[in-house]
């Protein structure tokens, strides 16, 4: 496969399917009933964050299957699965707690996936570093949804 069919294909699986499953769970009345926190953003900056993030994520994901980096592909994987699945556990199923869980899980594979790159490929590594911002401060927003918001 040529590098720029590559490429492409990690650009259209990552930003496409994360686009896809954001909109097949966008929050509806569920969400909006929840008590937030007074640092939660306004639903209109999602979209645009994450596709921002989406791109750095498809180009460090061909990056390091162009080198053939073994270590670092396995927790890109691992992330892109977590991240598709976030969405659906928390919005589809409504299931705070299991979504932290997910979301736990995905800042454990970002931080290996920075681990293991940064000294063989730097560029994905700090590309990755504004995804762990993000996830973390998403990390910080779904506990705190799941404390305001108690299942009965």
């Amino acid at each position: 496969m040529s590098r720029s069919v590559g490429f492409l294909l990690f650009l259209v699986l990552t930003i496409g399917g994360g686009l896809a499953i954001g909109y097949i769970t966008l929050p509806g009345e569920w969400y909006a009933g929840l008590a937030k926190p007074s640092f939660n953003p306004p639903n209109w900056i999602f979209p645009p964050v994450w596709t921002i993030l989406y791109v750095l994520i498809a180009i460090a994901g061909w990056r390091v299957w162009d080198i053939d980096l073994t270590s670092a592909q396995r927790f890109w994987w691992a992330q892109l699965v977590l991240n598709f699945l976030w969405s659906p556990t928390f919005f589809g199923f409504q299931q705070m707690g299991l979504a932290l869980l997910v979301i736990a899980l995905l800042l454990v594979s970002i931080i290996g996936f920075i681990r293991v790159t940064w000294e063989a490929e730097r560029p994905s590594a700090i590309m990755f570093i504004p995804y762990l911002l993000w996830v973390a401060f998403a990390t910080l927003l779904n506990v705190s949804l799941y404390l305001l918001n108690p299942v009965v």
